[in-house]
């Protein structure tokens, strides 16, 4: 079992990681949940899965819990399943000593956090993250929301979670699609600030592949560390944490484009989109074209997408982006490589260059 913490005063946390770590799950709410009651959140492809063992571990703990299940995908983040979430936490009378866990993938746990945000004004929350987007991103650093009809996670807030737990014996049972989208984000981060990471990914992209259970603890534990390190320093995106964006702004409008749809999935049009940043690098002169060929490279090494066949029109663009939580005055603001290791956050990009990119030149 690997730990690590992420450091913010009385908001500091564990991220338990390793093969089984749900066998443990009750004895760490039990820690936090003083009433030893808690609502367990997860979707319709989670439950058959993880459900059953993970109230197991909480009754054994002596945590008494219920299950709300949500549907799978994209569209529950939305005030709908907020809604539901709230009505189980106030129907079971949760009060500040309780608290919810989410159990699953970024959905469950940006509609989860944010319930427990927002219920009482704040409950504590355990995240329980099951694929590999979730555990090596957005389980960590309190980022909770929900997605509003003009723009994806419009409406949320921060909220840290009081442990994480990332079984990674869970990712054996994710369908390769997934699994490969969750690869971006463990790339993102190689790319943003770790070449070391960057070089191992490209040398054992078979063991990666296959999932190999070694080389996947070290790849969680890795990501979280890059990402406890980041959210220490600049917990609400103020500053620095604006480099996690990388690739974000053209891939939330790829994701819009697609009606965040299993058409695309999120890691599918971050890849796009990252690919594309790096292409907007080289042509303001940041960086060296020989890392965009890497980037890309590798994204394509990994199944995953890296260009867009027939981009929107410009007019189109600018609508998309002008909702994204990243403008200023009208105006995106883009996450640009310096090279492979670095970036450079809060670059304003000529719109002339955003179609190109996205299409591969």
């Amino acid at each position: 079992m690997k730990n690590v913490r992420v450091h913010l005063g009385e908001r500091s946390y564990t991220i338990r990681i390793g093969a089984d770590a749900l066998g443990d799950i009750g004895k760490v709410c039990l820690r936090h949940f003083r009433g030893a009651r808690a609502l367990v959140v997860t979707d319709t492809n989670v439950a058959p899965l993880y459900a059953e063992k993970t109230l197991a571990s909480l009754a054994a703990a002596g945590v008494q819990a219920s299950v709300l299940r949500i549907p799978a995908g994209e569209a529950s983040k939305s005030m709908r399943q907020l809604s539901r979430i709230l009505d189980r936490m106030a129907s079971m009378r949760l009060d500040r000593g309780c608290g919810a866990v989410a159990l699953g993938g970024g959905v469950v746990g940006d509609v989860a956090g944010f319930a427990a945000a927002v219920f009482l004004r704040g409950v504590p929350y355990v995240q329980a993250p099951t694929t590999l987007l979730a555990q090596v991103d957005s389980a960590v650093g309190g980022k909770t929301a929900v997605d509003h009809k003009l723009g994806k996670n419009l409406v949320g807030a921060f909220h840290q979670p009081i442990a994480v737990v990332s079984d990674t014996s869970t990712l054996k049972t994710l369908p390769e699609r997934e699994f490969r989208a969750g690869l971006t984000e463990v790339v993102k981060h190689a790319a943003i600030a770790d070449a070391r990471l960057f070089s191992f990914l490209e040398k054992n992209e078979a063991r990666i592949l296959d999932r190999d259970e070694d080389v996947m603890g070290r790849v969680v534990a890795t990501n979280c560390r890059i990402k406890a390190k980041v959210v220490e320093q600049d917990e609400r995106e103020s500053g620095l944490r604006q480099i996690l964006n990388y690739g974000h702004t053209l891939g939330h409008a790829v994701e819009a484009l697609a009606g965040y749809s299993s058409e695309l999935l999120h890691g599918e049009a971050v890849a796009i989109g990252m690919s594309a940043a790096s292409r907007i690098s080289c042509a303001m002169g940041c960086c060296a074209s020989g890392d965009v060929e890497r980037l890309t490279a590798l994204l394509a090494r990994f199944g995953l997408p890296t260009r867009m066949a027939e981009p929107p029109k410009l007019a189109v663009l600018k609508r998309l982006l002008a909702s994204d939580k990243k403008t200023r005055r009208g105006s995106p603001r883009f996450v640009l490589m310096r090279k492979i290791g670095e970036v450079e956050p809060e670059v304003e990009v000529p719109p002339r260059l955003w179609r190109g990119a996205l299409a591969g030149s």
